[in-house]
């Protein structure tokens, strides 16, 4: 059988080169081309935009389902942990009581001497005799603000919208999601891990005595408790002189806290 495609009359090629269709039928289909990509990259750059602006909230999403949940989280009042603080080759007992929502205090003992911050939604204050505060000193408001994530459960991340913050994607590298978390005088960039969806780091930009720091803080060893929740049991943070390792060893929820012991001495 004799396929049709042979019984097609085809112009010689020489013909077709010499009255210059070549280049006539060439310049149309790539013109063609030209106008369909960029018409396809266009759309990419519009589909892009929008898929960073919703992946944020994704991955957000996809956090709070990693720590155990929305309903956990909710559910819990407040933290008892015990920790050893390790600082310049020198290992301290801390105690660390957090009541969610409205304050943090932890208390450290270096030797004798106890190091205590505490934060509240109303404001902060310490005591550090090792800086030369041997008496409770209030906190700066710019200081207490950039600190409130302390006595929140699941962080600024966890129902960032109620809380005030606002979060968008900071881009990503091999690793890990970048967002960015900022409110007034806050700006924290939080890398949470494209696997696991916990976060490997956070970068908190904060002020004191008028010059801004960067402190950087890695978490690792997460544990899932009994009711559920997923929180990393290693802390290392590192301050632009000097680092500080919290290590938990033991941590309760939601057992009973007076609300007393975070108010400033007199």
């Amino acid at each position: 059988m004799v396929s049709y495609l042979y019984e097609v009359n085809i112009p010689r090629w020489d013909s077709i080169r010499d009255c210059g269709m070549v280049d006539i039928l060439y310049k149309k289909k790539y013109m063609k081309t030209l106008k369909k990509s960029s018409l396809l990259l266009l759309s990419g750059f519009l589909v892009s935009g929008n898929l960073l602006a919703q992946s944020a909230d994704e991955v957000v999403s996809k956090y709070v389902d990693a720590i155990g949940g929305s309903k956990v989280v909710s559910g819990i009042t407040s933290l008892t942990i015990e920790s050893n603080v390790s600082f310049n080759g020198s290992d301290a007992p801390s105690t660390t009581h957090i009541l969610n929502g409205k304050a943090f205090k932890s208390e450290t003992d270096f030797n004798g001497s106890k190091i205590v911050n505490c934060i509240t939604d109303k404001g902060g204050w310490a005591i550090n005799p090792m800086a030369g505060q041997s008496s409770p000193t209030a906190m700066s408001a710019d200081q207490a603000k950039a600190a409130k994530g302390s006595f929140q459960v699941g962080g600024p991340l966890f129902d960032y919208a109620a809380k005030g913050y606002k979060v968008e994607m900071a881009g990503k590298d091999s690793a890990d999601y970048k967002l960015k978390v900022t409110t007034s005088g806050v700006s924290i960039t939080y890398y949470i891990n494209a696997r696991t969806y916990l976060i490997d780091k956070m970068v908190n930009t904060v002020n004191a005595n008028g010059q801004d720091l960067e402190i950087t803080t890695a978490f690792r060893d997460y544990k899932k408790s009994d009711i559920g929740f997923v929180m990393p049991y290693t802390q290392e943070v590192t301050y632009p002189q000097f680092s500080v390792t919290i290590s938990h060893t033991k941590v309760e929820f939601n057992k009973p806290v007076d609300p007393a012991i975070f108010e400033m001495p007199k």
